[in-house]
């Protein structure tokens, strides 16, 4: 599978590559300066919330032969930014408000999956 990774510099500059975001559980902690059991409480939160859909935004791959590694899509690492409060989950929403800011101009596009929230809406009305 190729993948792309966020990356923050040491002077605090954001780089969100324009596709294929997927990132493991571990470049999660290093990216947002948290240790992992804070981290799978943020995203366990987040899907119990139902705010985001394990299927559409997460993947286990075959690292090597015996470990399943599990990858979370960009818009797990955007929830995951509003979600913790570190500096550098400031500076991941910091830089979405900017590139939101900034559509217009550079045709900068965030891909925003909503397909779990219609089907909870569906299955309320029902």
């Amino acid at each position: 599978m190729e993948r792309a990774i966020i990356t923050i510099s040491e002077s605090g500059r954001v780089n969100i590559p324009s596709c294929n975001v997927w990132m493991s559980e571990m470049e999660l902690v290093e990216l947002f300066g948290v240790i992992a059991p804070t981290l799978r409480t943020a995203i366990k939160a987040i899907y119990k919330s139902g705010t985001l859909c394990p299927v559409s935004t997460q993947r286990c791959d075959l690292e090597t032969p015996k470990i399943w590694a599990t990858y979370y899509n960009l818009e797990v690492v955007i929830a995951l930014a509003f979600r913790l409060n570190t500096y550098e989950a400031s500076r991941i929403r910091q830089k979405v408000f900017e590139s939101l800011c900034q559509r217009k101009e550079n045709g900068i596009n965030l891909f925003i999956t909503y397909r779990c929230m219609r089907q909870q809406i569906l299955s309320k009305g029902n």
